[in-house]
């Protein structure tokens, strides 16, 4: 029986974990750590960081990992380099369980930037209250800028992450209606939101849409070639045939 590792972090991962434990897979399900109180899966779970690409290739030796997926969030991008190169170098197959991106349609206003950097760059010079949707890292730059900011976390911060903010703690999925609620409960002007695509976050961009807000959107990170899937169905198959895993 093959036995599996998936580095998990989001819908796709935690929805992957269902479906193995439901067909009594061998699998490990691992968290980054970077929230308090991870969503409970049902498999053997290990919480925190491998010590990067050969502390996560000793823990595939030790464990006896046959595959590895990689469903961590689009923007984990140092995991999945960390992921690609130590499966490389231990002889263990690896894929991608990764959501499309979000594509703009008809009334969208968005703004491609890449990264965070050219995020604070976009942001008018007068002040505006903008809905900073990108999660609690990388925060501190925005605070150059003249602006107040919505944020949205699912941990409460130990102190205020930015001078001039407000904080709501809330954890996904949610739908447009909430969203559409919350940008005029708090006069948003603009959204900085991550291209992570699928459907849990992406209420607030549906939400602009019917406001006519602008959006800057941060395009994902370039990653080494690996192959990639976007359904749980596809990797399960992969998982279960021995071919794929060139084996």
């Amino acid at each position: 029986m093959t036995r599996s590792l998936i580095l998990g972090g989001t819908t796709e991962a935690s929805t992957l974990a269902r479906a193995l434990a439901s067909a009594g897979a061998d699998a490990v399900f691992s968290y980054a750590g970077r929230t308090e109180a991870p969503v409970a899966q049902p498999l053997p779970t290990r919480i925190g960081g491998f010590g990067g690409v050969d502390g996560l290739i000793s823990y595939l030796r030790a464990e006896k990992i046959d595959a590895v997926v990689d469903a961590t969030h689009p923007f984990a991008a140092q995991m999945s380099r960390n992921a690609i190169e130590a499966c490389a170098r231990a002889g263990v197959p690896l894929i991608g369980l990764q959501r499309p991106a979000w594509r703009a349609g008809e009334g969208d206003l968005w703004t491609h930037v890449d990264d965070i950097d050219s995020a604070i760059a976009a942001l008018p010079d007068q002040p505006a209250r903008v809905f900073l949707a990108i999660g609690k890292q990388n925060l501190a730059g925005f605070a150059a800028r003249p602006h107040h900011y919505l944020l949205r976390l699912v941990d409460a911060p130990s102190a205020p992450p930015l001078p001039d903010c407000t904080v709501l703690l809330a954890r996904g999925p949610f739908d447009a209606a909430q969203d559409l609620a919350l940008l005029q409960a708090h006069r948003i002007s603009h959204i900085v939101a991550k291209n992570a695509g699928g459907a849990g976050a992406e209420a607030k961009l549906i939400a602009a849409r019917s406001l006519s807000l602008p959006v800057i959107l941060i395009d994902r990170p370039k990653l080494p070639a690996r192959r990639v899937l976007a359904e749980v169905a596809e990797v399960m198959a992969w998982l279960d045939h021995p071919a794929d895993l060139g084996v």
